[in-house]
């Protein structure tokens, strides 16, 4: 099944150029059972690359655009009344599908963000008080833009703690950005050409093959230090919970899968650290007042933890 990945991934990075680092990383959540917060401004390109993603694994496709006026019903269904056959029907909503891009999350209120979280987190759906279970496979990639807030709703810290990752889009280098204009211009990205890599039934056997790839003791205290020492730190006013350690741990899993191997290390534990916590924690007022980043404070705590050997 490492082939059949390889070549995905070889595809993925033909197709959405100087994202190399983000790309692994979106796999690596869909891989390990997760959903991704991506952060960026617009055109540059998350839309497409969640698209990407999904033709190339064969998985069914939605789309919401977010707005201040859209229903919790807009996302999950609802129940309509068919008066020719004097029943109820029920309509399903764009949720039930394999891979959701919702797009610009913070522009609606948060009783429709809550509108994910069942589905998020329990994988399933009510309507009219009936259950409905959602695809084995259901990755959800949520959009915002991070510097426009005017009519914007930030998401909850509850919500926030659902997503595996939260991955920042930055633009790509000179070299790279060129490449997609003289693409763009000469029409080499024909959205009829891109064949999926995988279907649904062979990334559920991937999935299985992820979670046999060897966790250590050691590894593990290792993640675990790292989120204790979020709670420790002076520098962090609320620190990382156990679900944050749990996704560390998955994630690295899946890391360590697309690099080719069976077992975690240590530096798997640093790619997927970073992207894992910056949604979680909190900074100290006087951390922020000094003009600290999140990522910096990360990279502080990582590099004061001892490296297992």
């Amino acid at each position: 099944m490492k082939t059949e990945i390889t070549n995905l991934l070889e595809k993925y990075e033909e197709r959405i150029l100087g994202q190399h680092t983000n790309l692994r990383l979106l796999l690596s959540a869909i891989l390990a059972g997760g959903h991704v917060l991506l952060e960026g401004v617009p055109g540059t390109g998350k839309t497409q690359m969640v698209r990407t993603l999904a033709a190339l694994l064969g998985g069914d496709f939605s789309r919401i655009q977010f707005t201040p006026d859209l229903l919790p019903s807009d996302i999950t269904g609802s129940t309509i009344y068919n008066m020719k056959d004097n029943t109820f029907q029920t309509i399903k909503g764009p949720v039930f599908t394999n891979i959701l891009l919702a797009d610009e999350i913070n522009r609606t209120p948060a009783k429709t963000q809550a509108a994910l979280l069942e589905a998020m987190e329990e994988k399933q759906v009510t309507i009219q008080g009936e259950t409905y279970p959602l695809s084995d496979i259901f990755f959800v990639v949520a959009t915002q833009n991070p510097i426009e807030f005017e009519g914007t709703y930030p998401l909850p810290e509850a919500q926030q703690d659902r997503f595996l990752f939260k991955l920042h889009i930055d633009f790509p280098s000179f070299d790279e950005e060129k490449n997609v204009l003289k693409q763009v211009i000469e029409n080499k990205f024909d959205k009829q050409t891109l064949a999926s890599i995988l279907d649904m039934d062979t990334f559920l056997v991937i999935k299985k093959e992820i979670e046999s790839v060897t966790l250590e003791d050691q590894v593990i205290d290792y993640i675990m230090q790292l989120v204790r020492k979020t709670r420790e730190a002076e520098s962090i006013r609320f620190g990382a919970s156990t679900r944050a350690a749990i996704s560390i741990g998955k994630a690295a899993q899946a890391w360590a899968y697309l690099s080719g191997r069976d077992y975690v290390t240590p530096d798997d534990i640093k790619m997927v650290a970073k992207p894992a916590l910056r949604h979680r924690i909190q900074l100290s007022p006087h951390v922020e007042l000094e003009g600290l980043t999140v990522d910096q404070i990360i990279e502080e705590l990582v590099g004061s933890i001892p490296v297992p050997r």
